[in-house]
């Protein structure tokens, strides 16, 4: 059963009788909030500092009774808790005399020069190499991770509202976050055991996941992607750390100080070592950055402790706040080990202080460590199998003895309070909504089956007018190993019905093996892409667009048939071999003629194309990330390089296929991220076919002519402008994530991002098949005088959602009907 499951058990925020909670405001003289201020309990090293707005939340297991404010310029401040608990407290700070002479100090900014902060940063770059696994020839540790998801900012009107009428007892008792000071409720807890191995002479690494564990969203594949995405490994040394697809300078980066303001604000000792204790701040407002603190040893210079708080002005959507911190402990006199990684993002619509939202919170404990046992290369390739059952089905006396940081009471409750909501109507109805909109396809679990895509139902294009769609597929579980799935349309200009029928069957779960097969007939823009496979449900966003610019009427009727293996022997590695029968013939033969040379037909032309091909393909995808064992798995992460390598061959007279050629084809897609830069998408093809063939078996330089931008096509060409049978196209975007704008003050607020792209193509045509090719309305060029090329500038992240593209033709103006210009865009929801 896949529901979208939320299990609520909270505990009261005073269960705790020794703890103390602070919250408020910092203020200059005027009124005005101060910015970055750091806030200490006295005689300890528990902190934090204000946000933008120069507000601040912490608490502490201990009992405190003074709290420290300070900030560059101003007097510092110790304040009196009077009570355990402190919140809205308004502290308001005095300007210092002395340093007012200074003031570049005033404003906050801090000089590079004859900073001891920065002398400290240079000691960390050198040893960082040092210390940590690194420094050891072998490792090995046990890793205890727990990923929690909480509804927050819970107040009276969430609780009487008509949203959560029949479902007011999950709100018996609320929890409060430790870092922002809101109530929270528990809403999903997945938990991991595993054990850790690696070599560092020879590069190797591998997990062992012993135990899974959790609640909450388990059967939806979509989600538990995204949480696994979301939580990507990072390392604090590392110049740049990469959350929600963008890369943010971190504080003990080489290019920090140029990104950053340092103080050294103490010193003390922690753990019997002694400590520098160091507050960073933005020197920009609307870069990708943190603030924060983080306290370092005096000899070995290895982060202690360190937490990071991205600033609000960060351009990045739909989060508020994001919270790191990190612990490391102590081996002996010159080692750090990393021993508890925790992090909390505040996902919103709205930035504002009282938004509602929700929290995603991962902790991440590591113990046991082992050092210098060498286990060999086979070792490493022996990978223990992530979905064996009793990963999945651990009793608690393992949890109890896995568990490296218990659970508390609320995370307990996520558990135990499983049965009671799935019993709730009401909220079965909410799962079913977010479910329908989430994945476009409705649920009906009495039989198995999933009815959609909701978003295919109804599409439009010059041959068929207006079409509508239904389709369903069979559901039992994200781990099926086989599944059908189909469709029925009709088209109410051309009367006919289409259809599209696929099934996937593994074989053999060790490697993957797959078979499939399906058969469709439809109507199809053919031609948006060089190096597409035989898919049979797939369908082009060209096929089915409401506005276009020129006509779209250059449409294939395409009957195609086809039957696969598909073996994954190695890790990323695909190998598909497979066969297909296609009958292709023109939608509108007046406006698109397809007719070819036949000496074999009456008249001399054939306008249909029967043609039988042998297919092998061979994908690479190095650093893929997937979950799930079934038929169908879900991608976790989208920065991994794929290289494709496709060889066809038809086979004349088999079935009475018209056609004897070979055809090979290479292509090769890179992101690369660029530092704080932004993220450059790459892609390269190449392409030969040997042989003669007609137009609707040549390859055809991707034309968009419709207004979503579309990557990997040439939005300024037409369907079929040109057309080749040897080619080869390049492809760069760029995305600066904002880097540029954020420079300029009028736009510095919108946080628009900047995209630029540069496209290229050259190819070849025979003149062989030029004169294969009957005498058409689609005249046969090909980009071999000089590469066609264009360029275009974008602007995204227009009100968080919408992307537009201004693109530009670089040379054959001359072509009939050449579009010197043109605007493409598309929507998304983008961190």
């Amino acid at each position: 059963m896949r529901k979208f499951l939320f299990f609520i058990f909270t505990v009261s925020c005073f269960v705790v009788s020794s703890q103390t909670k602070v919250g408020g405001i910092v203020l200059d003289d005027t009124g005005s909030p101060i910015a970055f201020a750091n806030l200490v309990f006295k005689n300890s090293s528990e902190g934090t500092i204000t946000n933008d707005n120069g507000r601040f939340y912490m608490e502490s297991d201990n009992t405190y009774t003074t709290l420290v404010v300070s900030f560059i310029g101003y007097e510092t401040a110790e304040i009196e808790l009077p009570q355990k608990v402190n919140y809205n407290m308004e502290i308001q700070l005095t300007e210092s005399t002395e340093q007012l002479r200074e003031v570049v100090v005033y404003t906050g900014k801090q000089s590079k020069k004859n900073n001891p902060a920065i002398e400290i940063l240079k000691r960390i770059w050198a040893k960082k190499r040092e210390n940590g696994v690194r420094k050891f020839k072998q490792y090995k540790y046990d890793k205890y991770e727990k990923i929690e998801f909480d509804l927050n900012t819970i107040d009276s009107n969430v609780i009487k509202s008509r949203l959560f009428k029949g479902l007011e007892f999950v709100f018996d008792d609320l929890d409060t976050s430790r870092i922002t000071g809101k109530t929270y409720l528990p809403l999903f807890l997945n938990e991991n055991f595993s054990k850790v191995y690696g070599d560092n002479i020879i590069k190797k690494e591998k997990e062992d996941v012993l135990g899974s564990k959790n609640s909450g969203f388990e059967g939806n594949q979509a989600i538990t992607a995204f949480v696994e995405d979301l939580y990507s490994d990072y390392d604090i040394y590392n110049n740049y750390l990469k959350f929600f697809d963008k890369s943010f300078t971190s504080p003990l980066s080489k290019t920090g100080v140029d990104t950053y303001n340092y103080v050294l604000s103490d010193s003390t000792f922690i753990d019997d070592k002694w400590c520098y204790n160091i507050i960073y701040y933005p020197r920009r407002k609307n870069e990708l950055t943190f603030k924060g603190d983080f306290w370092v040893n005096d000899t070995t210079f290895a982060i202690k402790k360190i937490n990071l708080q991205v600033t609000k002005s960060a351009n990045i959507n739909w989060v508020k706040e994001v919270y790191i911190e990190q612990d490391f402990d102590v081996v002996n006199d010159s080692v750090f080990l990393l021993k508890r990684d925790y992090m909390l993002s505040d996902f919103s619509f709205s930035k504002k202080e009282k938004s509602r939202g929700v929290y995603g919170k991962r902790t991440t404990v590591y113990d046991n460590y082992e050092f210098d046992v060498p286990r060999g290369e086979a070792f490493y390739k022996a990978v223990a199998d992530p979905y064996d059952p009793r990963v999945f089905a651990r009793d608690s006396v393992f949890w109890q003895n896995a568990r490296l940081e218990r659970l508390n009471e609320d995370e307990s409750g996520i558990f135990k309070l499983l049965d009671t909501l799935k019993t709730v109507p009401k909220f079965k109805t909410y799962y079913n909504i977010v479910s329908v909109l989430g994945s476009g396809y409705i649920e009906i679990d009495k039989w198995n089956l999933d009815i959609g895509n909701i978003y295919s139902t109804f599409g439009f294009n010059d041959a068929e007018g207006y079409r509508v769609r239904a389709g369903a597929r069979t559901y039992f579980g994200q781990n099926d190993t086989w599944r059908l799935e189909g469709y029925m349309a009709y088209g109410f200009s051309d009367r006919k019905f289409k259809h599209g029928l696929s099934g996937k069957f593994l074989l053999d779960r060790k490697t993957r093996l797959i078979l499939s097969g399906g058969n469709r007939r439809d109507i199809e823009q053919l031609g948006l892409s060089l190096t597409s496979t035989n898919d049979v449900l797939g369908r082009s966003i060209a096929s089915s667009s409401l506005v276009t610019v020129g006509a779209n009427d250059r449409l294939t009727n395409i009957n195609l048939s086809t039957l696969n293996f598909e073996i994954e022997p190695v890790t990323n590695l695909r190998i598909r071999v497979g066969g297909s029968f296609r009958t292709l013939s023109s939608a509108l033969p007046e406006a698109f003629n397809l007719d070819y040379i036949d000496p074999t037909s009456p008249t001399g032309i054939s306008s249909e194309v029967e043609q039988f091909d042998v297919n092998t393909t061979l994908i690479y995808t190095p650093g893929k990330r997937t979950i799930g064992y079934g038929v169908e798995r879900v991608n976790i992460n989208d920065n991994h390089s794929t290289l494709l390598l496709n060889y066809t061959k038809g086979v004349e007279g088999f079935l009475q296929s018209d056609f004897d050629y070979e055809k090979l084809q290479f292509s090769y897609t890179q992101p690369w991220q660029v530092g704080g830069f932004g993220r450059l998408t790459s892609t390269i093809e190449l392409g030969k076919t040997f042989g003669e063939v007609p137009l609707s078996l040549l390859s055809v330089v991707p034309g968009n002519q419709t207004l979503f931008s579309i990557y990997n096509t040439f939005p300024n060409l037409d369907f079929y402008e040109f057309v080749t049978d040897t080619y080869a196209t390049l492809h760069l975007e760029h995305n600066f994530n904002g880097r540029l704008f954020s420079r300029i003050p009028l736009l510095r607020k919108l946080n628009l991002r900047e995209i630029v792209g540069l496209r290229g193509a050259w190819g070849q045509i025979s003149d062989e098949n030029i004169a294969l090719n009957a005498p058409s309305n689609i005249p046969l060029l090909a980009p071999d005088e000089q590469i066609y090329w264009e360029y275009s500038f974008g602007i995204g992240n227009i009100f968080k959602i919408l992307r537009i593209d201004f693109n530009f033709r670089g040379n054959y103006l001359d072509n009939p009907d050449a579009r010197r210009f043109g605007i493409t865009g598309s929507f998304g929801f983008k961190f």
